[in-house]
């Protein structure tokens, strides 16, 4: 049966599109984010050294990064209602899974099932959102969309904290497994069908064409390669990647489990404090997304690039990081909650992309950017594990302060690169423009 493309109201949308796809993402978020409550429950229920604790939560983002071009694909090919249905339903197997996993192997497979379910949350909203809203009213829906993001990040930490008190983190992941097969069923039988003009027709059923000049279609592998070569290769990805990826990988990967560890390692908060700044943090992260948007207009409006906003938004992410390097020991939660707060300001990486990249390769830029964040992401929440467990615990478990003041050095290492190559393309753009600006004219 064809599916019709009827003009629905405000409220129909509201209620039948982005309440449906939004809950999708909020779930995704608190998911993500989960770990970060749920570390010392698992620590002492399974033994984890920090490597292991870091590889089982980042298998999330290794599984969701190398879900994002088949799930971008499928997108298209099938639409958000279909997609999101058989998704979230992986993603309620593996929450299934990792509630009754015994050891570290079951855990890190079903954390792995669980990201790839919930690959497609974010880029299915957005593509949902973009069908039913008209094109003006996209960038604030899309904000309101982030915003439900950062609730549910936000409901990884105290929330999380109160349930603990009535069941176990098995429980919980239960409760977590029936939620995302109730929103993946409330997806399909709310959200109405999009035209069969909007997604591409079989292959079988494309006419063929008689003429013996028309080139050979290439493969999908062939054709999926030379897309992402085509975004890789333009200078402007290049230019923005260099900057902010790094720094956007180090926020996800580091918010989302070490923050709460260092909390407890190093500041020696009990669990209901580090539950609490964590909240604040995650919180933090719907105040930041609005400011960024806002501070990047105003720039905008007197001349200023989002690059250059960026540039400034990752020097001082830099600095925040410093004062876990150095032990700013006078404002520990100062520096927890700033860590997010700030750390915000690389979500304009996809901003720029959208704004300087050709518009025929915007959307897979948008994916390709995807990709490389959260392989980043898996990278960075692994390898500090691994650096950390290089020290010795206490009697109580928990590392020394040099463990984390290492990791957090080398991150910081491996981000000042792109700020001072961006530095210096600056500088070398105003001695060029100083030299054309001496020129007499003729």
């Amino acid at each position: 049966m064809q599916a019709t493309q009827h003009k629905l109201s405000g409220r129909a949308v509201f209620c039948l599109v982005f309440l449906p796809f939004a809950l999708g993402h909020y779930l995704s978020s608190l998911m993500r984010t989960v770990n970060a409550m749920l570390a010392p429950q698992l620590v002492a229920a399974l033994a984890l050294t920090p490597g292991q604790l870091g590889l089982l939560t980042s298998a999330f983002f290794f599984s969701f990064a190398l879900a994002q071009l088949p799930v971008g694909i499928a997108l298209d090919r099938f639409g958000p209602r279909r997609v999101q249905l058989m998704l979230l339903m992986v993603a309620a197997i593996g929450a299934l899974a990792f509630a009754g996993g015994q050891d570290f192997t079951q855990l890190l497979v079903a954390r792995a099932v669980i990201g790839l379910g919930l690959a497609g949350c974010f880029m299915s909203a957005v593509k949902a959102i973009s069908t039913w809203i008209s094109p003006a009213r996209l960038p604030s829906v899309q904000g309101y969309l982030i915003a439900v993001g950062g609730l549910g990040a936000a409901s990884a930490t105290l929330p999380v904290r109160l349930a603990l008190h009535y069941v176990d983190w098995r429980g919980l992941f239960v409760a977590l497994a029936i939620g995302a097969a109730a929103v993946g069923l409330l997806i399909y039988l709310l959200t109405p069908m999009m035209s069969v003009a909007s997604v591409p027709p079989p292959a079988a059923s494309r006419p063929a064409d008689p003429s013996p000049q028309s080139p050979k279609p290439q493969s999908p592998r062939r054709s999926g390669l030379r897309a992402l070569m085509d975004v890789y290769c333009n200078p402007a990805f290049r230019e923005t990647a260099s900057l902010v990826l790094i720094p956007h990988t180090v926020f996800f990967g580091i918010q989302g489990l070490w923050i709460g560890r260092w909390l407890n390692d190093v500041a020696h908060f009990s669990e209901s404090a580090v539950a609490y700044l964590l909240y604040l943090g995650m919180a933090a992260i719907i105040f930041g997304a609005i400011a960024v948007g806002m501070v990047t207009e105003w720039a905008g409006r007197r001349g200023v690039r989002p690059l250059t906003v960026a540039a400034c938004g990752v020097s001082v992410f830099i600095a925040v990081q410093l004062g876990f390097v150095i032990n700013y020991a006078p404002s520990y939660q100062l520096l927890s909650v700033l860590f997010t707060l700030v750390g915000t300001i690389t979500g304009i990486e996809y901003a720029i992309i959208a704004q300087t990249m050709p518009p025929a390769l915007t959307g897979r830029a948008a994916t390709c950017l995807n990709l490389l964040i959260f392989l980043g992401a898996f990278a960075v929440q692994a390898g500090f594990g691994q650096i950390v467990d290089c020290w010795r615990p206490n009697l109580l478990q928990q590392y020394p302060p040099q463990a984390y003041r290492a990791a957090f050095a080398l991150l910081v290492a491996l981000q000042l690169p792109g700020l001072v190559l961006f530095l210096r393309r600056r500088r070398a753009e105003a001695v060029l423009s100083g030299r054309m600006a001496s020129i007499p004219a003729h």
